[in-house]
This record gives C-alpha cells, sequence and structure tokens, in this order.
C-alpha cells in the first residue's frame, strides 16, 4: 500500500473537533448536530481530538487533558457512550464524511489500565525503578518501545476502533517520539485489516513519509514561517524557498498537513489573530492552494480570536460563524473541485511567477490539463503595485470572491496589505 494520498483523500479539507469546547453540552450527540454545517461548508473529514478516559492522578486543570489517556478502547463519559460515539460515526458516514480518531502512543495516564494490570515493564523507568514521565507532561507516563507485547498491545488497540467502530484512519499523537520501526510494524497490521487506512504523523521528517508508512505528516517549518513572514522578520522569499525545499527534499506526493491553527497553536501559543495579526486570512488561503491538505480547527470557521482552555470547560463563541464560513466555504470548494489542488502525486506542480518585488509577493501557478490556478499575495503590510511576467498572467480568470477578471501580461496590479487574489480555470 502506497504512503501517498489515498485517491479518496486527495481533494479533501480536514476539521478537527474538539467536542469538549463546542457545545455547551460537549457531547458527541450535541456535536452531530452540527454535521449538516460543516457539510454544507466543505469539510469532508472529521479528525476527533481523544475520545478516550482522562487519567485522574495528577491532573491538569479541572477535566484534564485529552492526552493523558487511562483506557485506549474506552470512551470518555464526558462526551457520552460507546453507543453515542457509533452513532456520530455512522451519521457522519451517512453524510460523506470521513472519520479519524486521535491515538496517543507515546505515553498514558498514570491510572491507565495497563499499568493497574501490573504491566509496569511497558513503561520507561529511571535508575531507580519509578516511572517517569515524557518532558514536563506530569500527568503522563512514557510508554517503553522495547517491550514487544506492549507494542501488540497497542497495534490492538488501534484495530478495535476499526473493527468495532469502523473508523477511517488516525491522527498519530508525537509520533516522532515513537520509533519508526514501530510505525513499520504497526502500520503494516493495520494495513492487512482495511487496506485503505488513513494515517496522519504529527512529525516533520522526510523519512515517515517513505516507504509507505504515514499518508500525511504536518508542515511545522512552514507553519513557523508564515507566523514570521507575518511578524515582519521574513519575507516572500521564505516562503518560496519552503515550498521548493520541500519539494526536493520529501518524497513525490507526500502529503503535508498545513494549518494556521490546531489544538496546540490556539491553546499554548495563541488563535491565528494573536500570531499572524492581519496577515491571518491570507495565511489560511495559502494553506489551500499550495500543494497540502489544509486543516480547520474548531471554532476558526467562526472566527474565534480566543486561546481556547485546554483542562477545563471554555466554550466556543460562535457568533462571527456566518461571516467566516463564507470565507472558508470557497476555499474548501475550490479544494474539492480543482483538479490542480489535489494533494499527493496527482495535483499540479507550484512554478514560481516573475515579479517586479519577488521580496514582497509569493505568486505562483499551478497547472494542469483539466485545471488552472493563479495565486498572488501581497506578503506585507503595506500598499505595494507589482507586476507580473507570465504566459498564462492573461486574458479572463474566475476570481475567486469576486466573479472574474482580465490579467495582462506585465500588468502592474495594486495590493492593500496582506491582500492576496485567487484566480482559477477549468478547461
Amino acid at each position: 500500500m502506497s504512503g501517498y494520498f489515498k485517491i479518496m483523500f486527495e481533494n479533501r479539507t480536514i476539521y478537527e473537533v474538539n467536542i469538549r469546547q463546542y457545545t455547551p453540552e460537549g457531547t458527541f450527540a450535541a456535536f452531530s448536530d452540527h454535521l449538516p454545517r460543516l457539510r454544507d461548508l466543505g469539510a469532508d473529514v472529521l479528525w476527533f481530538m481523544p475520545i478516550y478516559p482522562i487519567g485522574v492522578p495528577h491532573r491538569k486543570g479541572s477535566l484534564g487533558s485529552y492526552y493523558s489517556i487511562s483506557d485506549y478502547k474506552g470512551v470518555n463519559p464526558e462526551f457520552g457512550t460507546a453507543d453515542d460515539f457509533q452513532r456520530l460515526v455512522d451519521k457522519a458516514h451517512d453524510m460523506g464524511f470521513s472519520v479519524l480518531l486521535d491515538m496517543v502512543c507515546n505515553h498514558t495516564a498514570w491510572d491507565n489500565v495497563w499499568l493497574l494490570e501490573g504491566h509496569k515493564e511497558w513503561y520507561v523507568t529511571d535508575e531507580s525503578g519509578q516511572v517517569v514521565s515524557p518532558f514536563d507532561w506530569t500527568d503522563t507516563a512514557k510508554l517503553d518501545y522495547g517491550n514487544h507485547d506492549m507494542r501488540r498491545a497497542m497495534i490492538d488497540a488501534m484495530k478495535y476502533w476499526i473493527t468495532e467502530f469502523g473508523v477511517d484512519g488516525f491522527r498519530e499523537d508525537m509520533a516522532g517520539l515513537v520509533p519508526l520501526d514501530f510505525w513499520r510494524e504497526a502500520i503494516g497490521e493495520l494495513r492487512k485489516v482495511r487496506g485503505d487506512i488513513f494515517m496522519l504523523g504529527e512529525v516533520e521528517d522526510p523519512a515517515f513519509d517513505q516507504e509507505g508508512l504515514f499518508d500525511a505528516t504536518y508542515a511545522w517549518e512552514f507553519g513557523h514561517l508564515m507566523e514570521r513572514v507575518a511578524g515582519g522578520a521574513y519575507g516572500a522569499d521564505a516562503l518560496r524557498g519552503r515550498l521548493d525545499y520541500e519539494r526536493d527534499t520529501f518524497p513525490a506526493g507526500a502529503g503535508r498537513l498545513r494549518f494556521t491553527s490546531n489544538h496546540d497553536e490556539n491553546s499554548w501559543s495563541g488563535s491565528e489573530y494573536e500570531r499572524m495579526g492581519a496577515a491571518a486570512h491570507a495565511m489560511a488561503a495559502l494553506t489551500f492552494v499550495v500543494p497540502s491538505i489544509p486543516l480547520i480547527y474548531s471554532g476558526q470557521e467562526a472566527g474565534e480570536r480566543r486561546r481556547l482552555n485546554f483542562f477545563d470547560k471554555d466554550l466556543i463563541d460562535w457568533s462571527g460563524v456566518r461571516v467566516m464560513s463564507e470565507f472558508y466555504r470557497p476555499l474548501c470548494e475550490i479544494k474539492n473541485r480543482l483538479s490542480v489542488l489535489r494533494s499527493g502525486v496527482s495535483g499540479a506542480p507550484v512554478r514560481h511567477i516573475s515579479s517586479s518585488q519577488p521580496e514582497n509577493v509569493l505568486a505562483f501557478k499551478r497547472t494542469d490539463d483539466r485545471s488552472a490556478l493563479i495565486a498572488v499575495f501581497n506578503m506585507t503590510p503595506y500598499h505595494i503595485q507589482p507586476a507580473f511576467y507570465d504566459e498564462d498572467y492573461c486574458g479572463v480568470w474566475n476570481k475567486l470572491w469576486h466573479g472574474n477578471a482580465e490579467l495582462f501580461y506585465g500588468q502592474y496590479d495594486p495590493f492593500a496589505p496582506w491582500e492576496f487574489k485567487i484566480y482559477y480555470r477549468e478547461f
């Protein structure tokens, strides 16, 4: 089985679901009422943050961390029952969504059933024989991947959610902290159970995209560069160079998850508006038109500007959902429709467009025999008026959000601060 994007995921947008903060009830049943809205938005893959029971010892905050798991085969009663989750999966599937579960293979809660059953040898210990926490994650205990039995139990837990609930794949938390040889073993075993299982790894290392392993991995550095460009530390050249680096370094067709926010960024670093300011919308649009699988985090489509509390109840403000959905919906639509924007080997490569201000403008095209796209981004907080020199920069194009526009080779085109223009054609 190829580690590249499977056909069903090539033109899709992932939506990360934070059940706790989504509704006043914070339950699977309450969230399911939002599925029609999310389908209308254009999201078609639901990544659920961990749904498992949360550990009690050393718990952080009043409700604890999703990522401190006491039972890999259990369901957090805060969210509902196993039957409630099955109903949600079935409804999502009926509406055309795929479902990914967040899996945490690096560590468990201190009251995980494995420890309670006496499997201390499944964990990393210090010189005195005490189980240790990874980093300062004191509510968790680190697993020992030198233990064969623990590996088998972890693989069995993942198989359980495939066979019993029909999930379509996993987002693997901190995949880079788990040995690569485990992923070779585990992903091979999972694909014997279901050949088209989709694996998203929280890691940025080309080795994890090789050998038919992960279908997509994190484009962290690209995200960090977007923040630095938004803050004025770098210009458009940094993003242009990173795209070229990824093209030359990662396997052809490797899936790259791009985002301006997710649960970690929002809670620990701040919302995209804190980190990117007035450039936030430009950077969000960019994640849809470069080679990528784009991610929308819960509340982004409502313009939520706060950091959500990670360990306590902190309801998303949905008051801006109508306005911001009109921003994201067209992006999801062209991602779904245009052949050039398909992820993996099916998508068209990025070809840079020459301009009179390359230090200020990120301009590129993606073309094939079915569609074409031109994207131009002012990566500065200033009004600029660059000229563009490309054989395709001419004629009448559809302009996203704005009907159509006529382009001319060599024309000087005015841009407001952080303004971006996306043009496309279908043949």
